[in-house]
């Protein structure tokens, strides 16, 4: 008969089983700072002058990150735009706006100026606009993408080695 004994085995399993809770814990701790560091990047950067210039700051206000583990232990990170900032995804994605009438909100007559000439009207008719794509969510983390990856990588070592 052959027997092998091993010295250490329970402590090898004990590490093993630990692995897959410290390095979700790790990974979800490390995604929320990632996120965040591409929110920023976009906020401070891409809707500052980068990309789009800020006109109310309504947009970069909108950008957030969002972190959630799903129950199947999925981790999944989001930035975009939370709220009603009707004009994010054509910023992001470009498209077409159908034509409409522009009317005055808060006075009795709108009033622009057309050439040279301050001109008053109590209604435009708009033809519709073609708005290119201006990416600022997908052009950040096209720029963060090697960053994003290498830290993720260290984060799992880390949770190994730690375990």
């Amino acid at each position: 008969m052959f027997a092998i004994a091993l010295d250490g085995l329970d402590a090898a399993q004990a590490q093993l089983s630990a692995y897959p809770a410290a390095l979700a814990d790790a990974l979800a701790a490390r995604a929320a700072e990632l996120a965040e560091a591409l929110a920023e990047r976009v906020r401070n950067d891409k809707l500052a002058g980068g990309v789009l210039n800020a006109r109310t700051g309504a947009l970069s206000a909108s950008i957030a990150a969002d972190v959630a583990v799903d129950g199947e232990g999925g981790l999944r990170a989001t930035v975009g735009s939370f709220g009603e900032v009707k004009y994010a995804a054509i910023q992001e994605y470009g498209g077409k706006t159908g034509a409409h009438e522009i009317l005055p909100a808060k006075a009795k007559a709108l009033a622009f100026v057309a050439g040279s000439k301050l001109v008053f009207a109590r209604k435009v008719e708009h033809p519709g606009s073609a708005i290119p794509a201006r990416s600022y969510l997908g052009s950040a983390l096209g720029e963060m993408r090697d960053e994003l990856v290498t830290a993720l990588a260290a984060a799992a070592l880390e949770a190994w080695e730690g375990a």
